[in-house]
């Protein structure tokens, strides 16, 4: 799985219940047409959607529920989950960069070896959790394409963000990657026809100008990307445009699954393992034209890759060029993988805006640890005053949105 967010994962379940319960046994309203979202006592992901007539109740449980757990286990899961996710965030973000700089000139190599990992580790666990039952037949049988929409979107999104990522200053990344958001509630409105309260949008334009105010205002140096040709930052959002993309068709998985599934909750692994399946197709078949951005031919991408290999397990090639792997790379992915689970986590519990604001929380303590001097990259940036007050004004965006109580529709069952 790409990383824009690498990716945001939509989904949105209703809390109606006056006793929140945790997973995997939660009561919950959910619209035919339109996305799910918490609500009620999950103060921490309440949305404001104007929802659809139609109303089905459904009820997602495991083969064995157990007995229902105290008031506050919902809350606790969700803090537990939430601050998983911001922690995994920030260490995704930091070592996204510095995993490229021993394979800065084989961006494409990185992006192949990443998501072919991901295929045998998600299909692995897939095999096992359906082994145990917890994946079942009809799970498996939902229709694949979707998916293949998916990872065509999330394996240009990689390609190009890796790509980009490789040549942009660290503290830029996470900034343009805040982008995603943008895209994702201009492609949920379009496509999923959800509609937002003007306090969340406020919201999120005030965490969007925070960060922006952290990064341009916060260095010493006028533009961080004085040096940089204006292709790469411009690829670097359009990388995002894909992911926000496919992030919202994920989410219509999750909710024509709920239907289609009779009452279970659709498993995490299946929705990863045949997404980074076809991801690691298309990521196969883009490389050809993808690789032109970097100038290479058609005819040298096999010694590109065998060059890729050397650089990567750092035998045969300059030291002083891929100095840092294979370490650098290999924690980018144990990161990557755990950020991914737990985000995807997040987003089926909660809804994926507010798992998009989830990990904007981590960009200012991203960009803050990019801009010191880090092993492999030594060169630091100080931050002024105004990084602070970036990140003040990115907090109270968060608050605004997560403090906006939603209005319910008349049309609601509880």
């Amino acid at each position: 799985m790409a990383f824009c967010s690498t990716s945001s994962f939509p989904c949105r379940f209703a809390f109606h219940n006056p006793k929140p319960q945790s997973l995997p046994s939660i009561s919950m309203s959910l619209s035919s047409k339109l996305p799910m979202h918490f609500s009620g006592n999950a103060r921490l992901t309440r949305n404001h959607v104007h929802h659809n007539p139609t109303i089905h109740k459904i009820r997602a449980s495991n083969s064995n529920p157990g007995p229902s757990p105290s008031p506050g286990s919902g809350a606790k899961f969700v803090l537990l989950g939430s601050t998983i996710t911001v922690t995994t965030a920030v260490a995704n973000r930091v070592l996204y960069k510095l995993a490229l700089v021993p394979m800065r000139d084989y961006p494409f190599f990185l992006a192949q070896f990443i998501t072919f990992g991901y295929v045998v580790i998600y299909f692995s666990t897939l095999y096992f959790r359906y082994r145990a039952r917890i994946v079942t037949d009809e799970m498996l049988e939902i229709p694949k394409l979707p998916f293949v929409a998916i990872g065509f979107l999330e394996a240009l999104g990689l390609v190009t963000g890796m790509a980009a990522g490789a040549i942009l200053p660290g503290p830029v990344i996470p900034i343009l990657n805040q982008t995603f958001l943008v895209w994702q509630l201009m492609f949920s409105t379009l496509l999923l026809r959800r509609r937002y309260s003007i306090n969340q949008l406020v919201g999120c334009l005030l965490v969007g100008a925070g960060v922006v105010l952290a990064i341009t205002s916060g260095s010493n140096t006028d533009q961080m990307l004085s040096e940089v040709q204006f292709f790469w930052p411009a690829l670097m959002i359009v990388s995002c445009a894909f992911q926000a993309w496919a992030s919202v068709i994920k989410e219509n998985i999750f909710i024509d699954s709920a239907t289609r599934l009779k009452h279970k909750s659709l498993d995490l692994f299946v929705v990863n393992s045949f997404g980074s399946g076809f991801q690691a197709l298309f990521v196969l078949l883009s490389l050809p034209l993808l690789s032109n951005l970097k100038g290479i031919p058609f005819a040298e991408l096999p010694s590109y890759f065998k060059s890729g290999v050397g650089c990567f397990l750092n035998l045969g090639a300059d030291e002083a060029n891929c100095d840092g792997a294979p370490l650098l790379p290999l924690l980018y992915i144990i990161t990557n993988l755990t950020f991914n689970i737990s985000l995807l986590n997040v987003v089926k519990t909660s809804s994926a805006v507010v798992a998009s604001l989830l990990v904007m929380l981590s960009v200012p303590i991203s960009v803050y640890i990019l801009s010191l001097p880090l092993p492999y990259l030594p060169e630091g940036t100080n931050l002024s005053p105004f990084f602070l007050l970036g990140c003040a004004i990115l907090v109270s965006g968060l608050f605004l949105y997560n403090t906006t109580r939603p209005a319910r529709n008349s049309s609601e069952v509880d």
